[in-house]
């Protein structure tokens, strides 16, 4: 089974946050949103989803290495360099490190990321294009 993560570029929203919080808290049955990752820009979102962070996201899910040094392994990388990615991935909770030993062992939950892009700011306006 397919289970997705989104992406959208825009600030966190969290409104209706501390409602949801008081609702699972006094015990109530509370319908379970989507998992969204709010990349604040697009400059941000190019950074953390550039190709070397892609293909490690790939291994993790195709290969599920036990280790950071396995993972550079599969992807004929320096395990420094890898851990550097792997951290920033798990700065923005697109990974999860576990505890195996002496090792750290990435792990993903998804398998699919489904990214909302606008191709307009917030005022309506396009972006002007370089010149």
């Amino acid at each position: 089974m397919t289970q997705t993560l989104h992406v959208q570029i825009k600030s966190a929203d969290r409104s209706g946050l501390e409602e949801r919080l008081e609702a699972i808290d006094a015990g109530e049955d509370v319908d379970p949103s989507e998992p969204t990752l709010s990349i604040e820009n697009l400059e941000t979102f190019g950074r953390v989803f550039r190709s070397t962070n892609l293909e490690l996201l790939e291994a993790i899910v195709e290969h599920e290495p036990g280790s950071i040094r396995e993972l550079a392994r599969l992807v004929d990388r320096n395990p420094p360099e890898v851990l550097e990615n792997v951290n920033e991935l798990a700065d923005y909770g697109l990974v999860e490190l576990e505890e195996d030993g002496q090792a750290k062992r990435p792990v993903v939950w998804y398998d699919e990321i489904d990214a909302d892009i606008p191709l307009t700011t917030g005022s309506g306006q396009g972006r002007k294009a370089n010149a």
